[in-house]
């Protein structure tokens, strides 16, 4: 089984619920709306409900995954191979989603740098997909989780940016490259955002995957010895 037949697979769980689909992607929109007088506003918001959206719809596929992955590995399926399917999967509706926001965003605003409104969905997805994954493995319970991680959104608010522990959060360069894109900041801002979010999307993506393996490599390990027996 390679990776690719796992993100066909993790695509198909999330596309089951349509009703979970719409309800998640409205956020970003309501967000969006609420403060589209607003340039600089609007388009943060906007990014930080992505974020929120993309970040959920991981969650989600961790926890409902986790039995079928169990599976998976006990008939052989390496957990680094299904790590990777569902993280294809879910970056790939991440990204298809921001592909539609980014349109909203071109046909509604004038911005000074529209490119890196671009930047600032895609590497928004990049990071959210791990922080979701990593939330699934700390948090067993879909409403939990998706609380939590909103919680983690809101905090994106509410933290001065400009203090040194905002830098902390997950998403802090949504700041620096929108305020890039809006004209607000020089392209030091749209380099010192996209230095955090490497950084940030090197840890989460590692942290996850990390968990991921451990996890499906102790279950895969604990039938070594019923098969080694057998034969």
């Amino acid at each position: 089984m390679n990776v690719w037949t796992i993100a066909k697979i993790g695509a198909k769980e999330t596309l089951r619920r349509p009703l979970a689909l719409f309800l998640v992607f409205l956020l970003p929109m309501v967000f969006y709306l609420v403060r589209i007088d607003v340039q600089w506003q609007a388009i943060r918001l906007l990014a930080i409900g992505v974020g929120w959206a993309v970040a959920t719809l991981s969650l989600f596929s961790g926890v409902v995954s986790s039995q079928l992955d169990r599976r998976l590995c006990v008939m052989g399926a390496r957990p680094s191979v299904l790590f990777a399917g569902r993280h294809i999967a879910q970056t790939g509706i991440g990204l298809a989603v921001s592909g539609v926001y980014f349109a909203v965003v071109a046909t509604t605003q004038d911005v000074v740098h529209l490119p890196a409104v671009g930047l600032l969905l895609v590497t928004t997805v990049l990071v959210s997909v791990p922080l979701g994954a990593l939330m699934s493995f700390a948090v067993a319970r879909e409403l939990e989780g998706a609380l939590a991680l909103l919680s983690v959104m809101a905090l994106q608010l509410l933290v001065d940016p400009d203090g040194s522990k905002a830098k902390l959060l997950p998403l802090w360069s949504t700041r620096k490259i929108s305020a890039y894109a809006i004209g607000a900041e020089d392209a030091r801002a749209l380099s010192e955002g996209t230095l955090h979010f490497l950084l940030v999307f090197a840890l989460c993506a590692l942290a996850a995957w990390g968990a991921s393996v451990a996890r499906l490599g102790i279950v895969r390990a604990s039938r070594l010895p019923a098969a080694t027996q057998r034969n």
